[in-house]
């Protein structure tokens, strides 16, 4: 069983503070599924794209894995706080850049800067030709990790928004593989806290690369 807490509006709508949840959700967007099915006065509030979700008293993203036994808060934004747009996921399939910004644009009418960071995969890698690469990641530590990086960039670099995104699987040579959009009122700390998103990215985030090469497949250890 998974118990669901819900405050403020949702409370009121849901007329119940707590919710049981008997069925086996494996994320957290599975289980927004289960609850706007069978609370219908919830479904609009869950699929706004507002609400604040946290697993255990960690904030999480949809994606995060649930377990038996877990207490989800289902929370609306709190008062004074600012809404941000940005996310952090890691995905299969393409992402837009244009979307993305446009997403991070409407954090606040205070932004007077954003900043990219676009990886991609190249054809040749320490002096051998790449056919293809796959990436392989942690579910749930990956995704913790990346929302802490893109926190403390908020925080220490005085920014309003940043979004961190991820692919894994297998990817092409010239796919897009991460996407970093930082948001900030001006362009130096936006400068600054992309450059950060991205190398702690890679000193930080269990996120591994396999390159397919003429001599053979290799998993890469060290990220330039």
């Amino acid at each position: 069983m998974i118990t669901v807490r819900l405050f403020a509006l949702l409370k009121d709508k849901a007329g119940s503070a707590e919710l049981a949840v008997t069925e086996r959700p494996a994320t957290v967007r599975e289980l927004l599924a289960v609850i706007g099915r069978d609370r219908p006065a919830l479904r609009e509030a869950l699929e706004c794209g507002r609400i604040l979700m946290a697993v255990n008293h960690e904030f999480v993203q949809l994606d995060a894995p649930l377990k038996d036994g877990d207490e989800v808060a289902v929370m609306p934004p709190f008062s004074g706080g600012q809404q941000r747009q940005g996310v952090v996921q890691v995905q299969t399939g393409p992402f837009s850049i244009d979307a993305e910004i446009e997403r991070i644009k409407g954090s606040s009418r205070s932004i007077g800067g954003i900043v990219t960071f676009l990886g991609t995969t190249r054809d040749v890698s320490r002096g051998s030709a790449v056919a293809k690469l796959e990436f392989e990641h942690y579910p749930g530590m990956a995704e913790k990790r990346l929302g802490e990086i893109r926190e403390r960039a908020i925080s220490d670099f005085s920014v309003i928004d940043a979004t961190i995104i991820h692919r894994v699987g297998e990817l092409p040579v010239g796919a897009d593989i991460v996407l970093i959009v930082v948001a900030a009122e001006h362009r130096d700390e936006a400068f600054r806290a992309c450059r950060f998103c991205i190398d702690e990215l890679k000193r930080i985030t269990p996120i591994w690369k396999k390159e397919t090469t003429p001599d053979g497949v290799v998993w890469v250890e060290e990220h330039p």
